[in-house]
């Protein structure tokens, strides 16, 4: 990122300082100039034009359905065949287009052309919990409805060769990634979590300091370093109305499934909540290993979760923060 925002010596001093302290080890993505030497570059070369929208918009095109792919046979394998989804949910912010993922899956996977489909779209980091509850709503409604969930995401296609605060942060931060949830009213599964309940609130004070928007070059990312302060100040009263909502008591939580939208985020939450570092294993484990890939990061944290419950009874709370300031939660547990 030095090279490629051609920085003098103190900006890159500067950067550099900040990604020492990201806790962030690694990240993806689809596009090959991370992986090449700088003489190699096509998409970030420095002395070229700025990529337009529609250039962005083709890169997902090309990369984003062998992604959602491999994430939902990932998902199925030893559950149902793909042949036998009722249901399919797509959720992105970082492509559009119609026809859109969610025919591009259902014709890859061979789905019946009766499938319901539906599309959750800019709705950022906690677009995968609005997407869990319109596949409760199709569960409580329909019998033996099998709805996938696929979140995907190219952060990196968005990538803004203008040096500013936002830029830095959006390319520090954010990482390519994909996660599919299986959602059944009717499979029976060892280490299945139920969906029991949601809560959601919006923090109109932060209305302009997380934002996502459409311009002639791509999507910019505006992220202020007010939105930890934000957070820190609603979180407590958010989790206590969430925890009445699903009629829990917080000495009850086994698990807390939070959104790693940076370091910074997981301290305040840890601090105001009084939780432990191992309270946010999973959290952080997923920062570092991945960055925030937006949508599908509270899965990945959730997959992280469940791989460790096994046959223990469970409660796990999840909460994930998006444009608005929108702060969405949810309750899953194992008895």
């Amino acid at each position: 990122m030095q090279k490629a925002y051609r920085l003098n010596d103190d900006d890159a001093r500067k950067l550099a300082f900040l990604y020492k302290h990201s806790e962030i080890e690694n990240r993806y993505s689809v596009l090959p100039d991370f992986g090449k030497p700088e003489h190699e570059w096509a998409f970030v070369e420095p002395e070229a034009d700025e990529r337009c929208l529609n250039s962005r918009m083709n890169f997902f095109d090309v990369n984003a359905l062998a992604l959602s792919v491999a994430a939902i046979k990932d998902c199925l394998k030893d559950h149902i065949e793909p042949r036998e989804i009722t249901h399919l949910i797509t959720v992105s912010c970082t492509g559009m287009s119609a026809p859109g993922l969610d025919l591009q899956v259902a014709e890859e996977l061979g789905l019946s052309n009766k499938v319901f489909r539906t599309s959750v779209n800019f709705m950022g980091c906690y677009a995968a919990i609005h997407a869990m509850k319109i596949a409760k709503m199709i569960c409580d409604t329909t019998k033996a409805a099998k709805v996938v969930i696929v979140c995907t995401e190219l952060c990196t296609i968005h990538f803004q060769k203008r040096f500013t605060l936002d830029n830095a942060a959006s390319s520090l931060l954010f990482g390519d990634g994909s996660a599919a949830m299986l959602v059944s009213n009717s499979i029976i599964s060892a280490n299945a979590l139920k969906i029991k309940s949601f809560y959601a609130e919006i923090s109109y004070k932060g209305k302009d300091d997380m934002s996502w928007q459409i311009s002639n070059t791509g999507f910019l990312m505006k992220l202020s370093a007010y939105i930890p302060q934000l957070i820190q100040e609603d979180i407590a009263a958010l989790v206590g109305s969430a925890l009445d909502e699903g009629e829990l008591d917080r000495s009850n939580v086994t698990h807390w499934c939070i959104h790693p939208g940076g370091r910074k985020i997981l301290e305040v939450i840890r601090s105001k909540l009084s939780l432990t570092l191992e309270n946010l294993s999973c959290s952080r484990a997923v920062l570092s290993k991945y960055g925030n890939m937006s949508s599908p990061t509270i899965l990945f944290v959730l997959k992280e979760i469940m791989e460790g419950i096994h046959d223990k009874p469970a409660n796990v709370f999840g909460v994930a923060f998006g444009p608005g300031l929108t702060m969405e939660t949810f309750i899953a547990s194992k008895s």
